[in-house]
């Protein structure tokens, strides 16, 4: 007797040198710290935000200089950028699913030396081809190993305060954009685009201490050891729960229009009338107007005031009315004119949009609960990468035959609707026939929006009712 317990002693000890992500720290806190250390986690996120999407975003000051080299079209150098936002996206779940296994610390900044890496070889680039495995197949895989990980991480340290913590870490991409835009056009001058691809590869080896910020944090309701099987582990389970699927086909018709502004605004205000400051001004005022309304919503967000299922609706919509009148609004003057009617429109889009960002992570937690809440983020990039990679391209083919962008703004921001208005079928969307009771302070590591079980055992509808069919 005493021999079998020594083994299993010894089972026990080799458990906890190699913890598992969801056992690794100890004491178990009764819930997510809301403060704390979770603030470093968000100042990680928001600069493994920029570093990632904000230097994708800059990365196309240097394709002038590359097509110009190479002697290729600016299509073929486009090209380098969108393999890298449909690796990094596409490959999300990915990244969700090592931080599953092994904890997001690890893969987090493994991440970053791959992104550093793709950077560093695109500097010795003989051709095009060099440049696409690089930047985009290389670098593109190091950033999806690093922003679901992360913004996972930082959801599993907030419930209060959750909405407001992911919006500040999403203003890492706005932010950032402004700063490595002119620092990557000064190192463009200064060192040609080989030398500017280099210290941009130094410059992304950030992300590892980045990583190594992003501590374990075991919740209650999280499982005893990491699912075994590919399909627990990337999350698919998550499509049978009614909820998240919903929410996931909202999502991939939202990304259909989502992404078209970042690509088309600019030529748009071109296409009225503006001049090139003109245009400019009006991105960076939707830009700005983008930034700050996450971090707006993102603090009303959390005063519980409104169910987020609710908002993300309800901004949803906005976000493609907005889109709507973009395409919509006249510009009155010339190429010397600010447009007015324009600058309005766009600060009325960068606001809803802005405003919509951090709820799409912020809800997830109370679909999924907290323990799934990583695998989610992972599936959410690739559900929008997605509508991302069929927006752009349809509203460049709607150009071409109607003759300007009036058009792709409309159909943009009728894909933006139709995903709005699934999104109401997510528990608490619409406001409910009785008076409603919720929890003062809702279990987060089970997911508020999920049904409790005793409702579900209680209810005459069966099994698959909800709370929110009691009316």
């Amino acid at each position: 007797m005493p021999a079998p317990q020594r083994k299993h002693r010894r089972g026990g000890f080799s458990h906890r040198c190699f913890p598992t992500p969801q056992t690794a720290m100890t004491p178990q806190p009764a819930g997510p710290p809301d403060g704390g250390w979770g603030w470093v986690v968000a100042a990680a996120a928001f600069a493994i935000n920029g570093l990632s999407y904000g230097l994708l975003r800059s990365l196309g000051l240097a394709f002038p200089d590359l097509a110009e080299h190479f002697d290729r079209s600016a299509q073929d150098t486009a090209w380098i950028s969108a393999l890298a936002l449909a690796v990094q996206q596409a490959a999300s779940p990915v990244g969700s699913a090592l931080s599953t296994r092994w904890g997001a610390r690890p893969v987090v900044m493994v991440g970053g030396v791959l992104a550093s890496l793709g950077f560093v070889f695109s500097a010795f680039a003989l051709s095009l081809l060099h440049l696409y495995l690089g930047l985009g197949l290389l670098a593109g895989s190091g950033w999806a190993l690093v922003f679901a990980p992360a913004l996972g991480t930082l959801s599993r340290y907030f419930s209060r305060r959750r909405v407001l913590a992911v919006g500040l870490a999403l203003t890492g991409n706005g932010v950032f954009s402004l700063l490595l835009a002119p620092a990557l056009q000064l190192l463009l001058d200064t060192f040609g685009w080989r030398g500017a691809l280099l210290l941009l590869g130094a410059i992304t080896l950030h992300l590892t201490p980045c990583g190594a910020l992003l501590l374990p944090l075991a919740l209650p309701g999280d499982p005893p050891a990491p699912p075994r099987s590919p399909l627990a582990t990337l999350g698919l389970g998550l499509f049978t729960r009614r909820a998240f699927s919903i929410f996931a086909l909202g999502t991939a018709l939202v990304g259909g229009g989502y992404f078209v502004p970042y690509v088309h605004l600019a030529p748009h205000a071109l296409d009225r009338g503006l001049g090139g400051y003109g245009a400019a001004l009006v991105v960076a005022v939707a830009a700005m107007g983008d930034a700050g309304a996450r971090l707006v919503c993102g603090c009303l967000a959390d005063q519980g005031w409104v169910p987020l299922p609710r908002l993300l609706a309800v901004f949803g919509a906005l976000t493609g009315l907005g889109l709507w009148v973009v395409g919509l609004v006249p510009v009155v003057g010339g190429e010397e004119s600010w447009g007015g009617p324009l600058l309005a429109a766009a600060v009325a889009y960068g606001l809803s949009a802005g405003s919509y960002a951090p709820l799409v992570f912020g809800v997830l937690p109370g679909l999924v609960g907290i323990g799934g809440v990583v695998q989610a983020t992972g599936l959410v990039m690739m559900l929008m990468s997605l509508g991302g990679l069929l927006g752009p391209p349809l509203s460049g083919f709607l150009r071409d035959e109607t003759g300007d962008f009036t058009a792709s703004f409309l159909v943009s921001g009728s894909l933006i609707l139709s995903g709005s208005f699934i999104y109401i079928g997510l528990p608490r969307a619409l406001p409910s026939c009785g008076p409603a009771s919720p929890p003062a302070t809702p279990p987060p590591e089970r997911g508020e929006l999920l049904p409790a079980p005793q409702a579900v055992l209680l209810s005459p509808g069966g099994p698959g009712s909800t709370l929110d069919t009691t009316c």
